[in-house]
């Protein structure tokens, strides 16, 4: 048992850390991927999100599961039948039973399932391991391969209650965090869904675009490839200066055999801006 827990342990490090906030609207889920059809954040069902680091294939049939799941209990009894804890339950079963069972390897997955509430108390965020424990986390919780790190650094900057806004940069800024140094993550590199209870349709899943991330974070996360890509030309050398009005008894010089063409500048000195002055207007 020690070595299928080891073997596990190390195939869900090699994957990126997820984070997952309760905000004052409901459940923000963050991670670095930077696949635009290969989600690690889904939803179940109205109020229930899905959201796992590990092996695709493998959290993506627990996913599959967890909304048939859903549905046959929606369907057969009602939708508020259908719960976080009840599908957390569910999956703690069957991961441990695949764990325990010698006949194959345990699944190399982590898992958060976050249900929202009419109200931030009843909010509900369960995370599962490999093994099949379910912890109910309150605030915060970070899953994958820098979970220690990522959650060390939310423990001391999270506050109950702040906006999705401020709980987005949170989750951003602990992801880029390492025991060395922190980097900043690319918009378009960033997964970000919510659980929003303001939402007036049934459905309180959501997305958000990294258009919209690039906004709330501003141009600091936007990466270093912004920055080195401008529309600007990159600025001349400066031209030797000369005199703003030449005297008329001194004519232009003109090239001659000692002094070539390419000697002759072959436009006017720059300004500071990279630009040339502007010619004053003929009478």
């Amino acid at each position: 048992m020690r070595d299928r827990a080891d073997f596990a342990r190390k195939g869900i490090s090699r994957g990126r850390a997820l984070v997952s906030l309760q905000y004052a609207d409901g459940i923000v889920f963050a991670s670095e991927n930077p696949s635009a059809a290969l989600h690690k954040v889904s939803e179940i069902y109205d109020r229930i999100a899905f959201a796992a680091v590990g092996r695709y294939n493998e959290f993506e049939n627990l996913r599959i599961a967890g909304v048939r799941l859903a549905d046959m209990r929606g369907y057969a009894y009602d939708r508020r039948d259908v719960t976080g804890r009840g599908l957390a339950n569910a999956y703690a079963q069957t991961l441990g039973t695949i764990f325990s069972s010698g006949g194959e390897k345990p699944y190399e997955v982590e898992l958060f399932v976050g249900e929202i509430g009419d109200t931030a108390e009843s909010d509900q965020l369960y995370r599962l391991t490999y093994d099949g424990q379910v912890v109910d986390e309150h605030g915060f919780a970070a899953i994958g391969g820098a979970a220690e790190s990522v959650g060390g650094y939310l423990k001391e900057r999270y506050t109950e209650g702040a906006s999705l806004e401020e709980a987005i940069k949170l989750a951003v800024a602990a992801l880029g965090h390492t025991d060395t140094d922190d980097r900043e993550i690319a918009a378009k590199d960033l997964e970000v869904a919510v659980l929003d209870r303001t939402r007036t349709q049934p459905r309180k899943f959501r997305r958000i675009r990294p258009a919209t991330l690039v906004e709330i974070l501003g141009s600091a996360t936007v990466g270093a490839a912004a920055q080195t890509d401008s529309s600007e030309p990159p600025a001349a050398e400066p031209a030797p200066e000369e005199p703003a009005e030449k005297p008329a008894e001194k004519p232009a010089e003109k090239p001659t055999e000692e002094k070539g063409a390419d000697d002759v500048p072959l436009a006017p000195p720059a300004d500071d801006d990279g630009e040339p002055p502007i010619a004053p207007p003929l009478d």
